[in-house]
């Protein structure tokens, strides 16, 4: 059996914990984020569906596992929003960067469209982490709630899962295609990166150079 190519990138850095707990981790990292701790949820999604695609683990179980905890998770954020509401979040929120300023930002917000909130919440950082919480504190029935929430946790796994496996099962593939194109890539970028500098550069210096004084009449000589 061959050796399993090494994740790329940010997806490194939570393959070892595939390797040693494989759904466990998911349920861990997934369940801890969805109530207000910063923890790389979506990313070990994503990895983990890497990982079934090239036939490491089950990708009805990891999408399974990933969509129960994200429920779980957000209705104990709920729970904690509902119950603690500001006086707990104020107390403790700092710890996980939760600042009563982006507090209010994230209230006012809900406030006007709650339900939507919960269900694209999944895929805006920061809103992913807290929706749950905030809902609490909003006082949002809980069946709509649970209902938007679910709804929310089955679009997000399911984009990442899918994702994930697309290029998992393509995995030697794409490995390949990065290993030959690879310098004729960074080429390509650092001329894009070049290319708008020296736009910028000229553009600035167009807005810096001053403008022909009508009643001078050496520059009208000199147009004409």
């Amino acid at each position: 059996m061959a050796h399993p190519e090494p994740l790329p990138g940010f997806l490194g850095h939570v393959a070892p914990l595939l390797d040693r707990y494989g759904y466990l981790a998911i349920a861990w990292l997934v369940g801890v984020e969805s109530f207000g701790v910063p923890a790389p949820g979506q990313t070990i999604i994503i990895a983990a569906a890497v990982y079934a695609g090239a036939g490491r683990l089950n990708i009805v179980a990891v999408a399974t596992v990933a969509f129960v905890v994200a429920v779980l998770g957000d209705n104990i954020g709920y729970a904690i929003g509902r119950i603690g509401g500001h006086r707990l979040v104020h107390r403790y929120g700092r710890y996980v960067r939760l600042t009563p300023e982006r507090l209010d930002r994230a209230e006012r917000f809900f406030a006007r469209r709650g339900g939507l909130i919960v269900v694209i919440a999944r895929f805006i950082d920061g809103l992913r982490q807290f929706n749950g919480v905030i809902a609490g504190i909003n006082e949002m029935g809980w069946k709509r709630f649970l209902a938007c929430n679910a709804l929310g946790a089955a679009l997000w796994v399911g984009l990442w899962s899918a994702v994930g496996y697309t290029a998992g099962v393509h995995a030697a593939a794409v490995y390949h295609t990065i290993h030959r194109y690879h310098w004729y890539a960074i080429g390509a970028l650092i001329a894009l990166v070049g290319g708008v500098a020296a736009l910028h550069v000229i553009k600035r210096r167009r807005r810096r150079r001053p403008a022909p004084d009508p009643g001078d009449r050496s520059a009208v000589d000199e147009r004409s």
